[in-house]
């Protein structure tokens, strides 16, 4: 049912399948009438707009999401600043990445956004995506183990090894180690480069319904910003971060973000890059 509806029940999540009742919400005539005045709006849809309670100020990023207007500073993730300082060393030094990621959509994706973009910036990347069945959820010793055996001086866990402590521990000292995840967490692993998780207790971004795609995106957007305040980019054209926006976009959706503020945002313009079908597998 459209967010204008509510159930006339206690239970909001009811549904008329359950024969429960439906009433219209009353949005605030006033404000829907400002909306419809402002961004000449038909009626309805202005009343539908204020029954959801968007305000009048914000209303037409709400219709018309963008980059420039929603999309947070990366650096108000805790440790951002720390994980892309051993990414920018990485990529002057042309290092060998190994890329963990979970074995869901969003981390698959959230995979293919790192593995993509350092590889156009000059690194050797290798990913690994566990077997659901034989190797489980999250980093595990072996799969850590291949990937530095093959070379990875830096190991990037995606869509996992927030709770990880245990396994990551036993990686310090063969190579660094960071983390960019979104679920819930009491405490981050001890001893590693960073953890780049909106749910982690000392994170006041308010970013908590990103999935890890959308954390991957925005950890290569600020370290494109730092690579190219150091002059990287002086001789080379940098790699097309919105040309990933399909990945964003199909990840949030399937891993069921809220579609709201920067959410919104992603798979507005993710969409209108997958409509392009420019990738063969999800052509």
């Amino acid at each position: 049912m459209d967010g204008a509806l509510i159930a006339a029940s206690d239970d909001t999540r009811a549904s008329t399948l359950s024969e429960r009742r439906w009433v219209w919400r009353e949005g605030e005539s006033r404000i829907a009438l400002a909306l419809a005045q402002r961004l000449g709006l038909p009626e309805l849809v202005a009343g539908l707009l204020a029954g959801r309670g968007i305000a009048l100020e914000s209303a037409a990023d709400f219709l018309a999401p963008t980059l420039r207007a929603l999309m947070p500073d990366p650096a108000c993730l805790a440790d951002m600043d720390r994980v892309v300082a051993r990414l920018v060393r990485a990529v002057r030094a042309g290092e060998t990445v190994g890329v963990f990621g979970d074995y869901d959509v969003d981390g698959a994706c959230g995979s293919a956004i790192l593995a993509e973009t350092l590889r156009a910036l000059g690194c050797t990347v290798h990913t690994h995506i566990p077997d659901r069945i034989a190797e489980g959820y999250g980093p595990n010793l072996p799969a850590l183990q291949g990937l530095v055996a093959r070379g990875a001086s830096l190991l990037l866990c995606v869509d996992c090894g927030t709770a990880a402590g245990v396994v990551l521990a036993q990686m310090q000292g063969a190579a660094s180690i960071a983390v960019l995840d979104h679920h819930k967490a009491d405490q981050v692993p001890a001893g590693i480069v960073g953890t780049i998780n909106p749910h982690r207790p000392d994170c006041g971004s308010g970013l908590h319904g990103l999935c890890a795609a959308a954390i991957a995106f925005l950890t290569m957007t600020a370290l494109l910003r730092a690579l190219r305040l150091d002059g990287f980019f002086a001789d080379r054209a940098p790699p097309d971060l919105l040309g990933q926006l399909d990945l964003v976009a199909l990840a949030t959706v399937c891993d069921v973000m809220p579609l709201t503020g920067f959410n919104r945002v992603l798979v507005t313009q993710g969409l209108t890059v997958l409509a392009q079908r420019r990738r063969p597998g999800l052509a």
